[in-house]
C-alpha cells in the first residue's frame, strides 16, 4: 500500500478509475491520501466507473451502490450531471437518491437529456430541478402508456427537395407517421414507391427519444425528383465512416460544452479539418449507440453509413420529401417486428410503439443537424415537392 500511495496522484486516479463503483468506495476509505484523491474534482476517478454503468446494455442493472452515491461526500457532485443526463428514467424517478445540485447543474442536465424544444415547459414549472423531474416523469409516463393529454398536437418536420423545410403538426391522438408520409408521397406522385423506414435512418438516439426519418429511395431517370438535402441531413458533407474501433468511447460525454469528448484515439482517425467543422453533439447528449454523433459510432447500431459514394445501397438515391419525427423510447421500442417488407424496420413506427411520439421543432433540428441549410417555414407553405 505504501508503494502504491507513493505514485503520482494522476496515476493513482487512473488506476482507481478501472475499479467498479463498489470497490472504489471501499478503496477510497483505506487511507487519507486515497480519500483526498477520490474527492478531488479535477482527478475524479469516479467518472469512468459511473459511465460504464450508465452506458451498459439497456437491460443490464446498475451497481446497487450507484443509487445512493449522492450521500457520499467524497464523490464530486458534478458526476451527477452526467448521471441525470444518461440514466434510465424509472431508475432516476423511483430508485436513486438525488443530490442537492445547483440550479445551473439541473439546467445543464436538462439540456443534455432533453430536446431543446422541451425547454418550453420550463415556463410553467418553476425551477430547473422541478422542470427536470416533471418532464422526466412525463417522458416515462408517455413511454409506458398511450396518454397524450400533455401534448395535444405533435409536430414533425418535412425536408423537401426544393431547399425548403416545413414544420407541420397533427393531432397526437391519431398521429401515425406512416399514414402522414403516405399522403406526402401521394402529393409528390411517389405513392407507387416503397417507404424506407430502416434502422439506417434512425438518425440519432437520446436517453428518452430517438429521431427517425421516413423517406423514399429510388433510381430516378433524371434529377428533378432528387432530394439532395435528405442526403446532406443523413450524411454530413465531408464526414465518412473511417473509424475502426469496435466500441464507442465511454467518456465521450465531456464535463463542459466546450469539450467534444476525451476520445483522442477515436478523433485522431478523423481528418483534422473535419474536427474543426463538426463537433460531437452535447446538447442533447446521444445514447451509447450514437455516442460519436454526427460522426460514425462503431458498434453496429449506427447504420446511417451504409452508402457507396453518392448513393445509398443498391445505387439508389433519396427522392421526394424526408419526414422527421421524434419517437419516445418505451419498453417495447426495440422489439423485433418481422411483418414488414425485407430490410424495412416497420417496428420503428408501427405495432406496440404507435402513439408514442413527441414534437420535433426547429430548435431540435438545429441541434441535431446544424450543418443543414434550408428555408424554414411554419405550416404547409410553398406547396409540395
Amino acid at each position: 500500500m505504501n508503494e502504491f500511495e507513493s505514485l503520482p496522484v494522476e496515476l493513482i486516479a487512473e488506476i482507481l478509475g478501472e475499479l467498479d463503483i463498489t470497490s472504489l468506495i471501499i478503496v477510497s476509505y483505506l487511507s487519507r491520501r486515497l480519500h483526498t484523491i477520490a474527492s478531488d474534482p479535477s482527478l475524479n476517478p469516479w467518472r469512468r466507473p459511473i459511465l460504464r454503468n450508465l452506458r451498459s446494455h439497456p437491460d443490464a442493472s446498475y451497481e446497487p451502490c450507484l443509487k445512493h452515491l449522492s450521500v457520499r461526500r467524497n464523490v464530486p457532485r458534478h458526476n451527477w450531471v452526467e448521471i441525470i443526463s444518461l440514466a434510465r428514467a424509472e431508475w432516476l424517478l423511483y430508485e436513486a437518491t438525488l443530490p442537492n445540485l445547483k440550479e445551473s447543474e439541473w439546467e445543464e442536465g436538462f439540456n443534455r437529456r432533453f430536446l431543446p424544444g422541451w425547454r418550453k415547459w420550463k415556463k410553467e414549472l418553476g425551477t430547473w430541478k422541478e422542470a427536470f423531474i416533471k418532464i422526466l416523469h412525463r417522458a416515462w409516463h408517455r413511454a409506458n402508456t398511450s396518454c397524450t393529454s400533455d401534448e395535444g398536437w405533435t409536430r414533425y418536420i418535412v425536408i423537401r427537395r426544393n431547399g425548403v423545410a416545413n414544420e407541420l403538426e397533427a393531432s397526437s391522438r391519431i398521429y401515425d407517421p406512416v399514414t402522414i408520409f403516405d399522403d406526402l408521397k401521394m402529393q409528390s406522385n411517389l405513392d407507387h414507391l416503397e417507404t424506407r423506414i430502416r434502422v439506417r435512418i434512425l438518425v440519432v438516439e437520446l436517453a428518452d427519444v430517438r429521431i427517425i426519418a421516413l423517406g423514399v429511395l429510388n433510381k430516378p431517370r433524371g434529377s428533378t425528383t432528387l432530394n439532395y438535402n435528405a442526403r446532406i441531413f443523413l450524411h454530413p458533407p465531408g464526414v465518412e465512416k473511417t473509424e475502426t474501433a469496435e466500441t464507442p468511447p465511454e467518456n465521450n460525454t465531456s464535463a463542459g460544452p466546450s469539450a467534444v469528448g476525451d476520445d483522442s484515439t477515436h478523433r485522431s482517425r478523423r481528418p483534422a479539418d473535419i474536427n474543426q467543422v463538426y463537433r460531437n453533439m452535447m446538447h442533447p447528449t446521444p445514447a451509447r449507440s450514437h455516442d460519436n454523433y454526427p460522426f460514425y459510432t462503431p458498434g453496429g447500431e449506427d447504420k446511417r453509413w451504409i452508402v457507396s459514394g453518392e448513393f445509398e445501397e443498391g445505387g439508389m438515391q433519396w427522392v421526394g420529401g424526408l419526414m422527421l419525427t421524434a419517437q419516445i423510447i418505451g419498453p417495447h421500442t426495440k422489439e423485433a417486428f418481422t411483418d414488414g417488407p425485407r430490410l424495412q424496420d416497420w417496428d420503428l413506427v408501427t405495432g406496440s410503439n404507435r402513439g408514442q411520439y413527441a414534437s420535433l421543432t426547429w430548435a431540435d433540428l438545429s441541434a441535431i443537424a446544424p450543418w443543414l441549410d434550408v428555408t424554414k417555414i411554419d405550416g404547409p407553405g410553398l406547396g409540395n415537392d
